[in-house]
């Protein structure tokens, strides 16, 4: 019975990630066309021909529908089922036939990963109600993530207005877990040395190269990731798996002469990269790098 239980509560939570995943590729545009009105609005006539191209999609809230990007025709509720609309019209528009493009079922099947591996990988029962609520800031601060990992992708930026919502959810998220540590002090201890990792080393870095090597909202999202790990060891994990992950696809980039040493890398996306790894397994990759050692 309590497999059945579990079995349910995933495919409920992957149905759910689907969904949220759905809503993070559309929130990416809602966020682009809204930064190209403040650019076109300070002056940048380089924003001009995009702010005109997705203009339509500033409107009020209660007024915000989804649309395709090529013939901004109004979508409707059936073409707009997280992945089964995308399967079901062949990756194209209904109206238009121009392909939508592989990262919206990619961002949909990733998020509804995360979800159900969240899920499976908790390392408490989720009972009682502080637990419960642990889980869901984790899963909300995921979808924001999932936001900020393609609006960087896409654009090389990371949105403020995104970025400090992490930062609030790691906030209270730290707090809960310090109302159930055994030893207060050395957890905040090791919450200061998960920021100064994640957050600091960065802030160094950007005051010495005066922003020429990283951005400022890397330290922002960095920040935000060490809040949510609230732990040295994991943060410590996060910001080598981030840069590992990163060599692994820089290098050989550069060996087949797609990247030069002066191309312009986003970061963030890394940084989340390794965060999410190892939030989701890091304890049991410590862990197995420790027996090694002893």
């Amino acid at each position: 019975m309590l497999m059945e239980i579990n079995i349910i509560t995933a495919a409920l939570l992957a149905i759910l990630g689907l969904a949220m995943g759905s809503f993070a590729g559309a929130t990416v545009w809602r966020l682009r066309v809204r930064q190209l009105a403040e650019d076109k609005s300070r002056g940048d006539r380089s924003s001009t021909k995009d702010y005109k191209k997705l203009s339509y999609l500033l409107k009020p809230i209660s007024k915000d529908r989804s649309h395709c990007l090529e013939c901004q025709h109004e979508l409707k509720w059936y073409d707009l089922l997280p992945l089964v609309s995308w399967l079901s019209l062949g990756g194209k528009c209904r109206y238009c036939q121009k392909p939508i493009g592989r990262t919206e079922p990619l961002v949909e099947l990733g998020v509804a990963a995360f979800f159900v591996l969240s899920y499976v990988l908790w390392p408490v029962a989720l009972q009682a109600p502080i637990d419960i609520a642990q889980f869901v800031i984790w899963l909300t601060a995921g979808v924001l993530l999932t936001i900020l990992f393609i609006y960087d992708l896409k654009w090389f930026l990371l949105p403020d207005s995104i970025t400090f919502s992490v930062v609030g959810l790691g906030a209270i998220l730290s707090l809960l877990r310090l109302t159930q540590s055994g030893d207060i002090t050395a957890s905040l201890w090791s919450l200061v040395g998960s920021v100064v990792i994640l957050s600091g080393l960065y802030f160094v870095i950007y005051i010495g190269s005066k922003g020429k090597m990283i951005g400022f909202g890397d330290i922002k999202l960095g920040l935000g990731l060490a809040l949510l790990l609230g732990d040295w060891a994991l943060a410590f994990l996060a910001l080598f798996l981030a840069n590992f992950i990163g060599c692994l696809i820089v290098l050989p980039a550069m060996l087949r002469g797609k990247l030069s040493r002066k191309s312009h890398i986003p970061f963030g996306p890394l940084l989340i990269a390794g965060f999410a790894i190892t939030g989701l397994v890091g304890h049991q990759l410590i862990a197995q790098y420790m027996n090694l050692l002893f």
